[in-house]
């Protein structure tokens, strides 16, 4: 076990010994994940735990530890997994490491556009998605939007996949980022979210890829002065709970948690649009330069990716299903 981990199961200890009298009356679930709290997703993890404490009647709280406190995505997903954390976000490229089938949403140019990915994630697909994890200990809640995700660099822009040869660049700990980012002519990193700042900093990484958002409230505009959207994915965040922690709960208190989750989520995504918006203009007047190349030659450089599910039929077949959802 790690450190971080047993530093994560320490502090939660003392947590729940410490809030013995109130969960005598209240049932309080703990909610940690790794962004700042100025970043939309926490926001709407926030409105998740007002909506969840009205519909119940202060029944079901949510208490929220943000800013990687109780260690990185894999570590909550992990507390999750022994019942020592009870819900956590994860972005779905971390989650493909325990569940095979969240790679889908790692292929670039999978999704139409904004609303295409809302139909599947809020759709029959999404609805199935959600239940993978189960024999993992992991239930999903709802998608979060998470945006597009794009390149950003330190010293020259990207306008075509032949301006990464050679970079090194940041991708999460994901088989499917790395296999893009190789098909593009990149080295892949796989690097920490919480040590990407520095190692931008020192040159262990030319750049990296990632929303707006993320690239503004990590402040990584300080370093990186080139953001070229060429919106390769759009792997949305996943509120999970711990399966031991989801059987704990009553069939009331979870479908008072469903309802909390999904008009969170309705929320966030307009967060997020204005997010979007006041990330552009804010890295725009810091000096960033946008670049908006055209994203045929990437999305062409990365056809070979579907290749690797060519022995998966069950694979091919949800990449069917998802292109044809109108």
């Amino acid at each position: 076990m790690n450190i971080g981990k047993k530093i994560g199961i320490l502090i939660l200890g003392l947590l729940i010994f410490s809030s013995c009298a109130e969960e005598k009356t209240t049932k309080v679930l703990r909610l940690a994940h790794t962004l700042d709290t100025k970043h939309p997703v926490h926001r709407a993890m926030e409105i998740l735990g007002e909506r969840l404490e009205k519909k119940s009647g202060g029944k079901l709280k949510v208490q929220l530890y943000p800013s990687g406190q109780l260690g990185g995505e894999r570590e909550c997903l992990e507390l999750l997994q022994i019942g020592s954390l009870d819900i956590t976000k994860v972005s779905a490229a971390v989650l493909e490491n325990f569940i095979n089938e969240y790679k889908v949403f790692s292929i670039p140019y999978l999704f139409r556009d904004r609303p295409h990915s809302f139909n599947v994630f809020d759709g029959e697909i999404g609805d199935a998605m959600l239940t993978k994890g189960d024999k993992f200990r992991l239930r999903g809640l709802t998608f979060y939007d998470a945006g597009s995700r794009s390149f950003y660099t330190k010293k020259e822009p990207i306008n075509s996949p032949k301006d990464l040869e050679g970079l090194k660049i940041r991708v999460q700990k994901s088989n499917m980022a790395v296999a893009m980012v190789n098909e593009l002519g990149g080295a892949p990193t796989p690097i920490s979210w919480g040590e990407l700042y520095t190692a931008l900093q020192q040159g262990v990484v030319d750049g990296a890829e990632n929303n707006l958002p993320s690239f503004y409230t990590s402040k990584h505009y300080e370093i990186c002065k080139f953001f070229s959207m060429d919106q390769h994915t759009s792997v949305p965040d996943v509120l999970l709970i711990g399966l031991d922690t989801w059987d704990r709960l009553t069939d009331q208190e979870q479908r008072w948690l469903k309802e909390a989750a999904k008009e969170s989520t309705t929320e966030q995504r307009k967060l997020w649009a204005a997010s979007e918006k006041e990330s552009l203009d804010a890295i725009t007047k810091a000096g960033v330069k946008i670049i908006k190349p055209d994203k045929k030659p990437f999305e062409k450089q990365t056809e070979v990716i579907l290749e690797m599910f060519k022995d998966d039929p069950e694979m091919i077949n949800l990449i069917k299903n998802i292109k044809s959802t109108k």
